[in-house]
């Protein structure tokens, strides 16, 4: 049941995300649309902020570009090995957090990659690795915050921070706060307003999304990719989907979080230059008139 905030005059901080049109970082995903379109319809929307996308996709210092079309930069993605070598982590922590701050931004967004591509295929890690991966998430955070940045860890699908029991493991033995991710938390198997309820203290960023539960259930049984599961309608615009939003954002309010939510529906668009380019503008238009409809909602 969607459920109104008592007070909707109250506001969120919310921005978007190039992933919400197609761009993402693995290899043969979809078209990838330019820059120009993606931030220009960002800026139609009335959004004033955005996370960085995957390398390359914008210059080395995007505060230019970014001006043009009136957005400033929240934070970036960072899916990187983090149970092989700290060395590693850092060096290409080093590279993120250069761009991010170049910037402006405030928060890196870290994920533990297998190291392979896409996030399909999880093999399994060693208590060895997991601890190299621990000490690699510190030492990004370190790094980052010479550069004037808070870093946080996202629970991801084809992560090894994926499941209910990694994400409580790594609150264990992390002391980094956590993306939020409300999309990819429910396929992998936590439930994302109970993980607010109980870990409040521990949310430093959010990434909204809306899932469809039963193809999210195929997923996680084996039948269905990830990749698959995203053509076949895995994400939904906000309150088209079986997350309670409303209940995780009332949740979060209530434990007085005051950081960004991000607006980011994994898309993939097919290569055909016509087909479907105008759906990332209609689904982000559709989940922002539902955030409305919950909470008086700021684009600042």
């Amino acid at each position: 049941m969607t459920q109104t905030f008592a007070d909707p005059a109250a506001s969120i901080r919310l921005a978007a995300a190039p992933i919400s049109w197609g761009v993402c970082e693995v290899p043969g995903w979809g078209r990838v649309l330019e820059p120009p379109k993606v931030l220009g319809e960002m800026a139609e929307l009335g959004l004033s902020a955005t996370e960085l996308g995957p390398p390359g996709y914008l210059p080395d210092d995007p505060s230019a570009l970014l001006r043009q079309f009136g957005l400033s930069l929240v934070g970036g993605f960072l899916a990187t090995p983090l149970h092989v070598s700290v060395d590693e982590a850092v060096a290409a922590a080093e590279r993120s957090a250069k761009q991010l701050s170049a910037g402006g931004a405030e928060v890196l967004v870290l994920a533990a990659a297998t190291g392979l591509t896409g996030y399909d295929e999880r093999p399994e890690l060693t208590d060895e690795q997991w601890n190299t991966l621990i000490r690699s998430a510190d030492a990004v955070a370190e790094v980052a915050a010479g550069y004037g940045l808070r870093t946080v860890l996202h629970p991801h699908v084809g992560t090894y921070v994926e499941t209910e029991p990694e994400v409580e493991r790594f609150l264990r033995d992390s002391s980094l706060p956590l993306c939020v991710d409300s999309g990819h938390l429910m396929i992998g198997g936590t439930d994302p307003v109970r993980l607010v309820q109980q870990h409040a203290d521990r949310v430093g960023h959010v990434h909204l999304k809306d899932v469809r539960a039963a193809v999210a259930e195929r997923v996680r049984a084996g039948e269905l990719t990830y990749t698959a599961a995203i053509s076949q309608g895995l994400y939904a615009p906000l309150g088209d989907g079986d997350v309670d939003i409303a209940e995780m954002i009332r949740v979060l309010r209530s434990a007085d979080y005051r950081g960004w939510y991000v607006l980011e529906q994994d898309t993939a668009l097919p290569e055909d230059e016509t087909g479907d380019v105008d759906r990332p503008k209609v689904d982000t238009e559709r989940s922002m008139r539902y955030l409305k409809s919950i909470i008086g909602t700021s684009h600042r």
